[in-house]
């Protein structure tokens, strides 16, 4: 069977010791052969509701704190970027460069992020009509296209080649809150590997009185409901204390019952393969 993507990990980082916590849950599943897994943390979130909500530890300490975490499990790396100037040296530690939702228009932040031999993954905006999503990926194929592959258009194989995914993590449903429209993610999977974010797809953004809010008892059945559309991997945001992490708490899942939930969202893949 093909190897179901995984990228989980905490929201940010919140120091090494909490990080390691963390990474020690998640540890049996880098191991499973039937999984491609990445750990994910963000070292700065740029896009806070308020100035007063948490963003991490900065790009300095959090690359070395990835890295450290990288050499001691052996884990493959994805984090995110804000400005063209954080790509160099995201990429010094990373496997995965990603694009945030709402930065996904960004043409100069695809375009150098493309310019490195790291794997693009790029979030759909939440106000996105899914079929736009390959002119964001377009940019990056174009920046990255190599000799004999036709460029032209955005296509499953072209974005494979590549190295370029894209993500799906819900869209605006009036204000205050996210619906997944399960058709995104045929259409996407056109263009190119796609994604599942189920966590950041129960955000309730601007909800938490000056923050985003959610809901994470849906997490594991809208995850589900894409394992049996069918989709190329999952993006689960994960934490030992979601109650008292510093930033997303409310949609993010315990570490401790990824496992199970992944296994689960495999048997669904399987079935939905014909495996």
């Amino acid at each position: 069977m093909k190897k179901i993507i995984l990228m989980a990990g905490p929201c940010a980082i919140e120091g090494y010791d909490k990080l390691k916590i963390i990474a020690d849950d998640l540890n049996a599943l880098s191991k499973n052969p039937n999984i491609d897994f990445y750990f994910k943390a963000s070292f700065d979130k740029a896009n806070r509701t308020s100035l007063e909500n948490y963003r991490g530890v900065g790009i300095k300490e959090g690359l070395k704190i990835l890295g450290e975490i990288k050499k001691e499990y052996g884990y493959k790396i994805i984090t995110d970027v804000h400005e063209c100037a954080q790509v160099e040296s995201v990429a010094q530690v990373a496997d995965v460069i990603q694009i945030p939702a709402l930065l996904c228009r960004q043409t100069d932040l695809i375009v150098e992020a493309a310019k490195s031999d790291k794997i693009i993954n790029i979030k759909k905006g939440q106000f996105l009509n899914p079929l736009d999503m390959q002119y964001a990926l377009l940019k990056a194929i174009k920046t990255r296209g190599k000799e004999g592959i036709n460029y032209e258009s955005a296509n499953y194989d072209v974005s494979s080649k590549l190295k370029i995914w894209a993500t799906e993590r819900g869209s605006s449903f009036g204000y205050g809150n996210l619906v997944v429209d399960m058709r995104s993610l045929v259409i996407m999977r056109k263009f190119a590997p796609v994604i599942f974010d189920a966590t950041h797809s129960v955000q309730m953004p601007g909800l938490g009185n000056g923050k985003s809010s959610g809901d994470s008892s849906f997490v594991f059945p809208l995850a589900r409901a894409a394992a049996a559309v069918g989709v190329d991997g999952f993006f689960l945001e994960t934490h030992n204390d979601p109650k008292n992490a510093l930033s997303d708490g409310a949609n993010m899942v315990n570490s401790k019952d990824v496992e199970s939930m992944v296994n689960k969202l495999i048997e669904i893949l399987n079935i939905s393969n014909g495996e």
